[in-house]
């Protein structure tokens, strides 16, 4: 009887931060509509930190089930796509104004929309992806440049632009339902000897983010956001030039075959 209740409390315990962060995005949800727009982005924040303790408590007891992924997903539609969307709409898009009011919503709406087909798309090709990368933007990812997007311009003092926003929430949209590739970091095992450098280079981020945690942040998410797109041209060029030697090297093969036969 006290395994059956052990193994129980192990399956709660993912769920429990599952909910924490379910309960983080339905408050920056409501702070947004009343306007308390930095205090909306903190709580995204959290959301995202219980996002990231669920699946490692998960895995570390053992604990992954079918109704955890699908109740996990189902938490970050409203933690990553409808809360960040909304708040979007009352800090930068409403300000388009009144007569382009539907124009503002609107780009919300892309935003709640991509972060659906997202996450439909990522829990039906689970099992086929490689860990390495992400197949588009992660919603998390969208959330978070947004979350800290409002911080940089609370602690700058001045005002977004809503037609910038308005084209940003059209592009974080299409990258989300998009084939670009981000570097998801799965990969990396902690447990693994790595060298000193990687351990500098990680205390020298937390380090800057203590000293400006309103700007460094943003700046960290923007430079993630658009390394998707570099790294899948960059790809795109590599493969395109392996094509071609190979095709040349056929050539050349096929040439001295007839060379041979003369």
């Amino acid at each position: 009887m006290k395994d059956a209740v052990t193994r129980r409390g192990v399956y709660l315990l993912p769920s429990l931060f599952t909910t924490m962060g379910l309960f983080a995005g339905f408050y920056a949800l409501i702070a947004a509509v009343q306007g308390r727009f930095e205090l909306a982005a903190w709580a995204i924040l959290a959301a995202a930190v219980f996002d990231m303790l669920d699946g490692r408590v998960a895995r570390l007891l053992h604990a992954e089930t079918s109704f955890g992924a699908e109740y996990d997903s189902l938490c970050d539609m409203l933690s990553f796509g409808v809360a960040p969307a909304v708040l979007l709409y009352m800090w930068a898009l409403l300000n388009l104004g009144p007569d382009l009011h539907k124009l503002a919503w609107l780009g919300g709406f892309f935003l709640v929309a991509g972060a659906a087909i997202r996450l439909a798309r990522f829990n039906v090709q689970l099992e086929h992806q490689d860990k390495r990368y992400f197949q588009g933007l992660p919603t998390p990812g969208v959330a978070l440049l947004i979350a800290t997007a409002v911080l940089y311009h609370v602690d700058g003092r001045f005002s977004p632009w809503p037609w910038l926003w308005f084209f940003l929430a059209l592009s974080l949209a299409w990258l989300m339902v998009s084939n670009v590739r981000f570097i998801s970091g799965k990969d990396i095992d902690l447990k693994q000897r790595h060298s000193t450098g990687v351990l500098v280079g990680m205390i020298l981020v937390v380090g800057l983010v203590a000293i400006d945690p309103y700007r460094v942040p943003f700046g960290i998410l923007f430079i993630y956001c658009l390394h998707g797109p570099i790294l899948s041209l960059w790809q795109n060029r590599r493969l395109t030039q392996y094509r071609q030697q190979r095709k040349l090297k056929r050539k050349q093969q096929g040439s001295g075959e007839d060379s041979d036969q003369l």
